[in-house]
């Protein structure tokens, strides 16, 4: 599992995937959530205004398992 630090109180998913090299820039997030499954904390989401915080857990087939602290 990747961690990926975070020094405010919570980040978007679509801050999240450029943070962690899934994307290279944010205007990628709608596209890759359309084709792409992100489970976070276990359940799936494609809302990139998705508030992440510290303790989540994320998941992307082909890409790997990360966590936020």
């Amino acid at each position: 599992m990747k961690i990926i630090q975070i020094d405010t109180e919570y980040i978007t998913l679509g801050q999240f995937l450029k943070l962690a090299d899934v994307i290279q820039s944010g205007g990628m997030a709608k596209w890759f959530l359309s084709e792409h499954e992100v489970y976070i904390n276990g359940e799936l989401d494609v809302r990139r205004g998705r508030k992440l915080r510290s303790g989540d857990k994320i998941e992307i087939q082909g890409f790997g398992s990360f966590g936020i602290h």
